[in-house]
């Protein structure tokens, strides 16, 4: 069996990630959770991980990077947010966040379980909700949102790490979901260009069998901005990366190249985690 048994193992890889940038003197952030999190099959996937990918910049700049987005969300009026595909996120432990804000995170039953378990002895910051939902369903998740949004608080909707693994109408659908909901007002998700798809599924295949990268648009942001969004903020992940000073050597000259257009990167190499506001 692989060590990526499905997309759910994904959840400890990355927190090994976060644990690694948290014992970093210069850290970008603070996760005390993520080594308890990680467990040792996130280690294991971490250490089979091909060395080119190893030192995992690109999660660990899309979460400093969804951490600020989140924190200017709420300093703009957001009174609830809501996590698809929570995973082991801990941005409810770990953000300073008013008291008064209600978090929701969404996942399948058995990592909701997991999570609660491993955290059951810390306190949130905030009003924390977990709700057992397969998101993929549409019944079920339309369901979802309707029960997290009847009360009228102005929403944030991160997808940190979802889309990539949805085939294009999952992801037509979902967006238009969201954008059917007047309280959800904005959307942090991240996309990668064809190239960057094609870079890491070859480079880590074995890694991926069983959680194959799928949504990698040609037209970039203009996949979602067509389900009724705009996009208010664009972070290139190569240039983030660069200006953060996580981005490998071996990769520096792709920040020193000038962006192509978020609504039509083609085959570029271009990753970027965007928040989008609600235009309908």
């Amino acid at each position: 069996m692989p060590l990526v048994s499905n997309v759910s193992d994904t959840a400890r890889w990355v927190a090994v990630y976060r644990a690694w940038e948290t014992a970093r003197p210069d850290a970008l952030f603070k996760d005390p959770f993520a080594e308890r999190l990680a467990g040792d099959r996130g280690r294991a996937i971490a250490q089979a991980v091909p060395l080119p990918a190893r030192n995992g910049w690109p999660m660990i700049v899309r979460t400093k990077l969804i951490d600020d987005l989140i924190l200017a969300s709420i300093a703009e009026g957001c009174g609830r947010v809501i996590n698809l595909a929570a995973g082991l996120d801990t941005r409810p432990y770990r953000l300073k966040v008013p008291s008064s804000l209600s978090w929701v995170e969404a996942d399948l039953p058995a990592m909701i379980e997991e999570k609660e378990r491993l955290l059951a002895d810390s306190n949130p910051g905030c009003d924390l909700k977990r709700e057992k939902v397969d998101l993929i369903d549409p019944v079920a998740r339309s369901a979802f949102l309707k029960r997290v949004s009847s009360d009228g608080k102005t929403a944030l909707v991160i997808a940190e790490g979802l889309l990539i693994y949805l085939e294009e109408d999952a992801v037509r659908s979902l967006g238009r979901d969201l954008a059917s909901s007047p309280s959800i007002r904005w959307w942090i998700a991240d996309i990668i260009s064809p190239s960057v798809r094609w870079f890491i599924q070859s480079t880590m295949r074995e890694q991926l069998v069983k959680a194959p990268l799928k949504f990698a648009p040609r037209e970039g942001i203009a996949f979602l901005e067509s389900l009724g969004w705009r996009a208010r903020e664009v972070h290139s992940l190569f240039k983030e990366a660069a200006r953060l000073r996580r981005l490998p050597l071996y990769l520096r000259a792709f920040a020193l190249l000038p962006d192509p257009d978020p609504r039509n990167p083609g085959n570029y190499p271009w990753a970027a985690v965007i928040r989008f506001e609600r235009t309908v």
